[in-house]
């Protein structure tokens, strides 16, 4: 399996810490790719021009992230993702809850870095910021209810977190939320995590 990826990309830490723990990183061929680069060969595989986009042995591609955990999950057993009841969509409500956070402050870092100065716009990169506060606040009891077996909610909820750390540590998402703090710093020990960690090129 070819995985297109790049060391910042916060969706694709996910993939690659989803197949850190599942033990499959070594079934991956990383490729990397500048998703913004206009002479990319990205959109042969993925019309949609994103990272992280898996292309399997079949000769099948599969994308986004929430995707491509799903698959590699199941072709370990389902240790991630459980298969069926509530504790599914439990999960699978925490993954989405991260995977916002996520969304919102990528939004707010292009608006910051990829726009013009007389393009930005402030109540646009605001709406992302009270969506990030919002969502921090709900992922503040929800860590309360993680123990045992590590889930696709929990890791992606520890990416969410690391990449505010990396892009946006002036925003102190710590303040206020002693809870999320205190999972974070035990979470982020984990190997899928410490061999994942973001980095800018080179």
């Amino acid at each position: 399996m070819r995985l297109r990826y790049s060391t910042t990309s916060p969706y694709v830490r996910k993939v690659t810490s989803t197949a850190h723990e599942l033990g499959l990183l070594d079934k991956l061929e990383l490729v990397p790719t500048n998703a913004w680069d206009p002479a990319s060969d990205l959109p042969e595989d993925n019309p949609l021009g994103k990272i992280p986009t898996l292309l399997l042995d079949d000769g099948e591609v599969l994308y986004d992230s929430p995707v491509i955990c799903a698959y590699l999950d199941a072709l370990a057993g389902d240790r991630l993702l459980p298969g069926a009841g509530p504790e599914r969509w439990r999960v699978l409500r925490n993954e989405a809850l991260g995977d916002g956070v996520l969304d919102a402050a990528v939004l707010v870092f292009l608006e910051r870095n990829r726009r013009g100065e007389g393009e930005r716009s402030a109540w646009w990169e605001q709406l992302q910021l009270d969506t990030l506060a919002r969502s921090l606040d709900a992922m503040e009891p929800l860590v309360a209810g993680f123990a045992g077996d590590v889930d696709l909610g929990q890791l992606t909820f520890g990416c969410a977190l690391g990449y505010l750390d990396f892009r946006f540590p002036e925003l102190h998402w710590r303040e206020g939320r002693p809870a999320l703090d205190r999972w974070y710093e035990g979470f982020v020990d984990r190997p899928s995590l410490q061999a994942t960690m973001p980095r800018d090129p080179a």
